[in-house]
């Protein structure tokens, strides 16, 4: 295989005079920009930047092998620089490793099971091998060093080795490219000199390779788990000794590994082991890097829900919108309507509120399985259930205040953690292992999710939403311009969720007597999506980089077209991140966007807070010049706040 078809000589700086890892990385960076391999260096140096954080990519022996898979990447590729002095303070796995010789592997990220990613497989597999890379560190000259890339001269592998043992691997990092098969080549070997047969499984970018088979497995006296993800299809090892580590642990200690899992393993696989993270010192992760993990998660399956729910909602508005009907849709005498075309919008409009009421519990769900895997998933369901308020439904309570945004982050945490503990702590005879996940632990973690929220969730933030409906009552005797800031507050609160409800109802109670416009409420609905739909499309324009990750760069264009239709839950996703940050931006931006439009001196009696209701507005500059004011506000704030969280964390 030649891997010199991935590289060239312009894509190589030769005995180059650089001093950081920082400076090498964004030089290699400019060089692929330069050649046509990115179409973006921002975009691919954050990815690249991003897989730093997660573990080291300087090896030993004076190699570093950092990589970023990113949508920037036209073709795989590598570039290589060959260092003049070495740098000996690149992280490495090998901590008196002195860097002078760096490959960045460049893979696009839809990229998976392509020739081009054997290719840079091969080349992590080769740099293991002693004699390669001390060719290529004794190269003269670029033209030598793309020579010596295709010269190889290992040596057959399991010739004349007599095995007494036999261990399997499964190895996986972030990426799915260097570390998962150099860790597999190191544990290989190591294996070859201990007289233990290691066979390895990939779980990389290519998808599963090399994938081991029941036989096998039935055969074999242990497993090693190196993974900087969750492994794949563990419960096929279900009975054998484990090690769990990660994935850059076999390149600097693959015979104690062994040796370990032969001797000293860290447990025995059961057919529902938790798949968990675990730190380089064989610790499990941090309780709040994990429970940060599981929020991701939940958010990456919460957010098809939120777009196909303002997608509805979206429709049925627009389509109304020609006949005057866009706040009158929804009526029930609309579903028995003459004319066809408005039952079908007023059912869409429906589906839409329904498809809403879904959000959380998709979300608590996923949130819960992350932790304690598919044990998880149906008290975590439920546990989202109670924040969307679905139980007061069945229940007939009719002023029942759900939990929201807030509940369905608690509640899912406590199923995923209750879940989990359950599992790991309730042992049965064999015979009786089904029992487990089909009934004990279902009824438990629920049964749990119940009173935590019956005790706590729902009286904590029914307690919340009836003070601050006390707070906007005594209000209403106040200067226009401090009714405007409570108003706007509390509808930006939580985004469509109980106090926002409380809020309306007291708004549009004043406006339906004409003592005051609902001007102040209609900007906060919109205020918050837009702006921090903003945040993710300006922030490489205003701090040359992006700040915010895939995720919520899709959840912000969301937001951004859900905001100016006036569907406020596009910016949850945000919410659930850091709602520590999210929450008070939001409420300063109404707060300032609203009092700003209010004392230029617009007005607004209609509940329309849509770009359709804009016509309705008395002084529509003042409106639109408060709308601005609001959602840069937001944009800007989060943007530079989360630049100083990203620079704090070193990124």
């Amino acid at each position: 295989m030649e891997l010199t078809q991935m590289t060239s000589e312009r894509l190589i700086l030769f005995d180059v005079g650089l001093s950081t890892k920082e400076a090498v990385i964004r030089a290699l960076v400019d060089v692929l920009f330069e050649n046509g391999v990115l179409s973006s260096k921002e975009a691919f140096l954050q990815a690249v930047m991003e897989r730093e954080a997660i573990s080291p990519t300087g090896l030993e022996k004076g190699l570093a092998i950092p990589h970023g898979k990113s949508k920037a990447v036209n073709r795989a590729a590598f570039a290589i620089a060959r260092l003049s002095s070495p740098i000996k303070d690149w992280e490495s796995i090998d901590p008196h490793n002195e860097v002078q010789l760096v490959f960045l592997l460049a893979i696009p990220e839809a990229e998976a099971g392509t020739t081009h990613l054997n290719v840079l497989s091969e080349l992590s597999l080769r740099l293991m091998d002693e004699g390669y890379l001390r060719r290529l560190m004794e190269a003269k000259s670029a033209e030598e060093l793309l020579l010596a890339l295709d010269e190889t001269g290992t040596s057959g592998g399991d010739q004349n080795v007599t095995y007494q043992k036999t261990v399997l691997a499964i190895t996986a990092c972030a990426t799915g490219i260097a570390h998962t098969y150099m860790a597999a080549e190191a544990l290989e070997k190591a294996g070859r000199e201990l007289g233990v047969r290691v066979l390895t499984e990939k779980q990389g970018a290519n998808g599963i390779q090399d994938e081991l088979t029941a036989d096998v497995i039935a055969q074999a006296d242990g497993v090693i788990f190196a993974t900087d993800i969750a492994p794949k299809r563990k419960e096929r090892f279900a009975g054998k000794p484990y090690v769990q580590t990660r994935v850059a642990e076999p390149l600097k200690h693959a015979k104690q590994i062994i040796h370990k899992v032969l001797h000293q393993p860290d447990g025995i696989v059961t057919a529902s082991e938790e798949e968990t993270m675990q730190t380089g010192n064989g610790k499990k992760a941090g309780l709040l890097s994990e429970m940060a993990q599981a929020v991701l998660t939940g958010i990456s399956y919460m957010l098809p829900v939120i777009v196909a729910a303002g997608l509805m909602i979206g429709i049925a508005k627009l389509g109304s919108m020609p006949f005057g009907l866009v706040n009158e849709i929804n009526d029930v005498k609309y579903a028995t309507h003459s004319n066809e075309w408005f039952v079908i919008l007023h059912h869409l409009d429906k589906f839409g509120g329904m498809i809403f009421k879904f959000m959380y519990p998709v979300f608590a769900a996923f949130v819960a399985y992350a932790i304690a895997d598919r044990v998880g998933l149906v008290s975590g369901f439920i546990g989202g259930a109670f924040a969307a308020g679905l139980h007061y439904t069945f229940w007939g309570v009719e002023n029942g205040i759900p939990s929201g945004f807030f509940g369905a982050l608690i509640l899912g945490l406590a199923a995923g953690y209750v879940s989990r503990f359950l599992n790991n702590h309730i042992r049965l005879n064999k015979n009786f292992q089904a029992v487990k996940p089909m009934l004990i632990i279902p009824a438990i973690s629920v049964l749990s999710v119940f009173f935590l929220n019956f005790y706590i969730v729902d009286p904590v933030f029914g307690g919340l939403n009836a003070w601050l409906r006390q707070l906007i009552e005594s209000a209403q005797d106040s200067g226009e311009l401090t009714l405007s800031a409570i108003i706007a507050a509390a509808t930006a609160f939580d985004l469509g969720g109980p106090i926002n409800k409380a809020a309306g109802a007291i708004a549009i109670g004043l406006a339906a007597d004409q003592i005051f416009p609902l001007t102040p409420r209609v900007l906060a609905i919109v205020i918050p999506p837009i702006g921090l739909g903003l945040a993710t499309v300006l922030d490489k324009y205003i701090v040359g980089r992006r700040v915010f990750d895939e995720n919520l760069r899709i959840a912000g264009n969301t937001a951004l077209v859900l905001g100016f239709i006036a569907i406020s839950e596009g910016a949850i996703p945000f919410m659930l991140r850091n709602p520590l940050i999210t929450i008070p931006v939001n409420i300063g931006g109404s707060i300032l966007g609203a009092c700003t439009a209010v004392y230029l001196g617009a007005v607004q009696w209609l509940p329309l807070p849509a770009f359709w209701g804009w016509p309705f507005v008395e002084n529509l500059w003042a409106y639109l010049t408060g709308l601005v004011v609001g959602a840069l506000f937001i944009a800007l704030i989060n943007i530079f706040i989360r630049l100083a969280l990203l620079k704090r964390a070193g990124q």
